[in-house]
Order: C-alpha cells, then structure tokens, then sequence
C-alpha cells in the first residue's frame, strides 16, 4: 500500500548529484547542513548507489534521469549542483532545462573531455573477489595492490554491501561503467547557458586548468569560477567549510 508522508522542508529545491564510483551517501553531510537553507534532493545516479542498473549510460540518459525526477516531484526553481561526473550531468541538464533551474554549482570538472585516467582505480576494484572475501577489510586488502590512497579506497569500499547472507556485491554496476567509460569521459555540448553558474575547483586539482577558463566564460554567460586553496579534485570534502561558504554565498544571495 502507499502511505501517506509529510514534508517538513523549507526553502527551494537543492538537488546534489555524485561522481563516478560515489552514490548520495556521500553529500549526507553536505546535505544535512544545506537543508537549513533549502529543500535538499541527494539523487543517485543509474548504475550507482541504490538506483536501478541499465546497460546504458551516458550524460543524455543521465540528465533525462534527473529531469524526470524533477517531475515527478513538481520541481521548479531548482538549484543543481554536480560534482564531477555529476557536473557534467548536471551541465547536459543546464543544456537541456536551462528554464527549470534558478542556479547550477559545478565542481571540479569541466565540459571538455577527458582522457583515461581511471585504470588503478579499476584494476582496484576488479582485483577483489567479492566470492572470496567476508568483510570490507579483506576487500580494502585486495584492492591495495593497485591503490594506496586511503582516502580513495574508503570512497570506493563503501560501495560494497552485504546483498544476502553471505554474499557481498558493489552497489555500483561495474561492467557497464568500465565498459562505457569513454561515454563518461566524454565532452558535453555546451553552446551558451544564461542561468548563473558557479565553478567550484580545487587548487590542487587538474580537473579545471587555468586555459580552461576561457572557454569556460564563453559559454556560460553569467558565471563565477572559485578556487579553494589545500583541495584536490574531492574539493567538498578536502574543505568542506570553505566549499559550503562558497556554495551558500552563491545560492542565497
């Protein structure tokens, strides 16, 4: 049966999409300090977090994801902020809705494309036996052969989880992430948006290069780029004071 449910949320709606290999659980944090300000949506994308898996994915049927959600949840106004792979959903939103947004939080990517630079984090992945092991520290074991940044494998452990007694699984539909990473790395065809924009990178990082910036303020008329100093390319977690600050000045003025 459907139950009846209230909503105690004030405030627009706030939108947050992930990265590659994350889901919503990640922005938790984020989620709960910006829900005193705004009505806060943390989405998983397909293939990720606890979404239904298909064997396509690409930023058009990602966006078309999103856009769904938005209505069927009646959203106007929205602020979209993506992080990452979500950034870039969240610009072929822009491309397609730019009438649906008030204002759109891109963090630490651009539209261009990218080359492969995902392998150690695959061959990571692919190296744990998920048939073999019983609990996350087994599975971290395995993947540190090919990645030793702690950080990076707590991120990507998380996606594991207990799918039946005895039987661990990723959250997160692997083949067809691997298989269509050129479609993830791929440009998005941004010819002008007008709605504000605020770019978000992290000093530290290569995923916005000082030469991007013209062209970034080319195609998006009304935009701010910020950099925070001491982050990397997971800029929202790396400061996450100075990221909110950024983001909150930017959405509520």
């Amino acid at each position: 049966m459907k139950l009846h449910y209230r909503e105690m949320v004030e405030g627009k709606p706030l939108i947050i999409l992930h990265g590659l290999f994350g889901f919503s659980d990640n922005w938790q944090t984020h989620g709960k300090k910006l829900a005193e300000y705004f009505h806060v949506y943390l989405i998983d994308l397909r293939n990720h977090g606890h979404s239904d898996w298909s064997d396509e994915i690409s930023y058009q049927l990602m966006a078309d994801d999103v856009f769904e959600f938005c209505q069927e949840h009646q959203l106007e106004e929205v602020h979209l902020v993506g992080h990452s792979m979500g950034g870039k959903v969240a610009m072929q939103f822009a491309v397609d809705h730019e009438d649906v947004l008030e204002k759109l939080v891109i963090v630490d990517i651009g539209f261009k494309e990218y080359p492969m630079h995902h392998q150690h984090i695959l061959a990571g992945i692919n190296a744990i036996d998920l048939s073999s092991i019983s609990s996350r520290r087994e599975a971290d074991q395995q993947m540190s052969k090919y990645i030793d940044n702690v950080g990076i494998k707590q991120f990507l452990l998380k996606n594991i989880y207990w799918k039946e007694k005895g039987k661990m699984a990723w959250r997160m539909n692997v083949a067809v992430l691997e298989r269509d990473m050129k479609n993830i790395l791929a440009p998005i065809p941004v010819d002008e948006i007008s709605v504000p924009t605020l770019f978000i990178r992290g000093a530290m990082s290569n995923y916005i290069l000082d030469e991007d910036i013209e062209s970034i303020e080319e195609r998006f008329i009304d935009v701010t780029i910020k950099t925070i100093e001491n982050a990397g390319h997971w800029v929202h977690a790396e400061q996450a004071d100075e990221f909110l600050d950024s983001l909150l000045s930017f959405c509520i003025r």
